[in-house]
């Protein structure tokens, strides 16, 4: 099973990541966290890594269903989403698959909230361009 949804862009760098946060913002997400795993590397292994950021990505309304389901959950979350240079006009972008990640809690009201997220970060994927 992939764990994850993606797309590739003909694109920029910085331009990827703000059409992402705007689709995501669409779609009812906030950015709660951003790792800049270039920089990351560089600071800490001195190491040049291509332009690659982790954005952590929370629904609130679902996070909160999700929460009073299973109280533990919030190990799994936020949502990340990451955006990584593949060259210098073309970006990939990728979210984690809730639904695929969610299926080894064995909840089936947690699978219901999964597939809403997984339906809401397809939307996001397929409307940046």
């Amino acid at each position: 099973m992939k764990y994850y949804i993606e797309k590739t862009l003909d694109t920029n760098f910085e331009s990827a990541i703000l059409k992402t946060k705007e689709a995501l913002q669409k779609e009812g997400f906030g950015v709660l966290s951003e790792i800049d795993i270039h920089k990351k590397l560089k600071e800490k292994l001195n190491v040049d890594f291509r332009k690659y950021k982790i954005l952590g990505a929370c629904n609130p309304p679902l996070a909160h269903q999700a929460l009073q389901i299973e109280d533990k959950i919030g190990t799994m979350l936020p949502c990340n989403v990451i955006i990584f240079e593949l060259d210098d006009n073309h970006v990939q972008i990728a979210a984690i698959d809730p639904f695929a990640s969610m299926q080894v809690v064995e909840n089936d009201q947690l699978n219901q909230i999964a597939k809403i997220v997984k339906e809401k970060l397809e939307k996001v994927i397929a409307i940046i361009n």
